[in-house]
């Protein structure tokens, strides 16, 4: 079994109808499961995934991702818990330490050197689990009960040491991918590298060479646990063309590799649909990726790469 999955990024909302029809398009196109942002300038993500997940029948809806600094855990639980409620255990739960120094300060929120940003992250998904194994914020859960009301608490039970919606955590570094392996049921090898010397926030594509060691790092701290963890990447860019080579040299400035490097690395597509598929089977097979998760521009060209996937993985029809 592969067990693939794919999914898109939200873009923004027009209005309810409006953002209704993409939901729907997006789960007829294929897509296993529709993520929300949480970036300043863009929907808030808990209101945004119940409406994708009331829209849809089957669509999952995930925050890729939450950061850590924006939230206190007590509040963020109750935002999960409500959320996974309402979604019918659609919800699955990406946390990251936060990249974006401008999103601190324009928000008032301090921002703090990455030791402490992750040491913020580890401690969320610490008291999340705590919090999740024991609901209701006591004491009014025993108010509740007494009066025959619902506690409220997640659906699932799979992340957050059983106590909760799937967790995903991912990055670059060594720190966060150490506590992704530890904690999340969902790694994501993220693509993007901090430009060194630019501010933060400037970025550049991560190679093939660079993606095999992260992913080896991160299953040598997983241990026992590599095989029981979904591996996802985010796809930066979906290029549909009959050139490879001239479309990677069109946009190998902007993304800070050079030509050879873009057509090898597994955090972008540039081919036909078949040439891209190909290049979903071949990140499975070297690096373990199974989740590929696509920006909503990118989303019609690649549904016809899922369809091709799909296909290509289908088992044969039997003989008559």
């Amino acid at each position: 079994m592969t067990g693939f999955r794919f999914s898109v990024n939200v873009l923004g909302i027009e209005s309810p109808e409006a953002f209704a029809r993409s939901c729907r398009a997006v789960e007829e196109a294929g897509y296993d499961a529709l993520f929300a942002a949480d970036h300043l300038g863009v929907p808030a993500p808990f209101p945004t995934l119940v409406a994708a997940a009331y829209a849809t029948e089957r669509l999952r809806v995930g925050t890729l991702v939450l950061n850590a600094g924006f939230w206190n855990p007590a509040l963020l639980a109750r935002e999960i818990a409500t959320t996974d409620a309402l979604t019918g255990g659609r919800l699955e739960v990406g946390l990251g330490a936060g990249h974006m120094k401008w999103e601190f300060e324009s928000a008032g929120i301090v921002w703090e050197p990455f030791g402490a940003r992750a040491d913020r992250l580890e401690a969320t998904i610490a008291e999340l689990r705590r919090l999740f194994a024991h609901p209701g914020y006591e004491p009014q859960a025993a108010m509740r009960e007494a009066f025959g009301m619902p506690v409220l608490r997640p659906v699932q039970r799979h992340g957050f040491g059983g106590e909760g919606p799937p967790l995903i955590v991912g990055g670059t570094g060594d720190r966060i991918l150490a506590i992704a392996a530890a904690h999340a049921d969902i790694v994501g090898v993220a693509g993007a590298y901090q430009v060194r010397g630019r501010p933060p926030g400037t970025f550049r594509i991560g190679s093939a060479t660079e993606a095999d060691d992260r992913v080896r790092f991160a299953r040598a701290c997983a241990g026992p646990r590599a095989d029981h963890i979904e591996w996802h990447t985010l796809l930066q860019l979906v290029l549909e063309t009959d050139d490879r080579e001239a479309a990677a040299a069109s946009v190998a400035h902007r993304l800070g590799l050079p030509v050879g490097d873009l057509l090898d690395t597994p955090f972008l597509l540039i081919g036909t649909v078949e040439e891209m598929a190909a290049q979903i089977l071949n990140a499975r097979d070297r690096y373990g990726f199974t989740h590929f998760t696509v920006h909503a521009p990118f989303r019609d060209v690649f549904a016809r790469v899922i369809a091709r996937v799909r296909e290509t993985e289908r088992p044969p029809a039997p003989a008559d």
